[in-house]
């Protein structure tokens, strides 16, 4: 916990008083128990920056390799990504796979946080593309409530394609808790389904982004 409170406090603040970012709702992150963060998924900051926004612990998966790396390099990412509360994922292995959403049952279960980009990888058009139903089962499953979050411009920090980081204004809202009746992993796909849409929606609300009816096929990153 020591080294999670001075990665995130630091982080905080350096995002804080590079971007200066519009941040609403943080009300709707419920104080105690289970929850899951649903966000749209722009840039490769984005996990990085809701974990060290939001006012409690999430756990967002990240490459295996970030927690691997060897010499002062690889002892720094280690740190950096252990310390925001990443949660370490083979490259092969989908954040919608069976065994990724169990590991984060296994954390719901113990009353923590998880985040999950319904979407899947993310968004190089700009639009928001239709959910893939991790997200619907991990909330029929659990019974935790669903925090939808809407980023706005995060792109524009890291576009597509490029390494290096420009700091400026973005935003970030987080809606009200969404909430859905636990039936356990026993349930039928249609009910997945419409937990899923529910959840893109309330995300394209506060977003503002053009939907797409289809998948985003782009390959899965981190």
């Amino acid at each position: 916990m020591v080294l999670y409170n001075l990665t995130r406090a630091s982080t905080r603040g350096l995002v804080a008083g590079l971007c200066r970012p519009t941040i609403t709702g943080l009300e709707h992150v419920p104080a105690s128990g289970p929850f899951i963060v649903a966000c749209n998924h722009q840039s490769f900051l984005d996990s990085v920056l809701v974990q060290a926004l939001l006012p409690r612990r999430v756990g967002f998966f990240a490459k295996a390799e970030y927690f691997t790396g060897t010499g002062l390099k690889g002892l720094a990412m280690r740190s950096f990504f252990e310390g925001v509360g990443s949660i370490p994922v083979q490259r092969d292995q989908q954040a919608a796979s069976v065994a990724a959403l169990k590991t984060l049952l296994d954390i719901l279960e113990e009353g923590g946080g998880v985040g999950i980009y319904p979407e899947g990888t993310r968004s190089r058009d700009g639009l928001l593309y239709r959910g893939r139903t991790g997200v619907g089962w991990l909330a029929l499953t659990s019974g935790a409530p669903v925090v939808p979050v809407g980023l706005i411009d995060t792109d524009k920090l890291q576009p597509a394609g490029k390494k290096t980081v420009k700091p400026g204004h973005f935003t970030l809202k987080v809606g009200q808790p969404l909430y859905f009746q636990k039936t356990g992993p026993e349930h039928a796909l249609p009910a997945r389904r419409q937990a899923t849409d529910r959840v893109m929606e309330a995300i394209a609300e506060l977003s503002g982004q053009q939907r797409s009816e289809s998948y985003n096929r782009n390959r899965p990153e981190g």
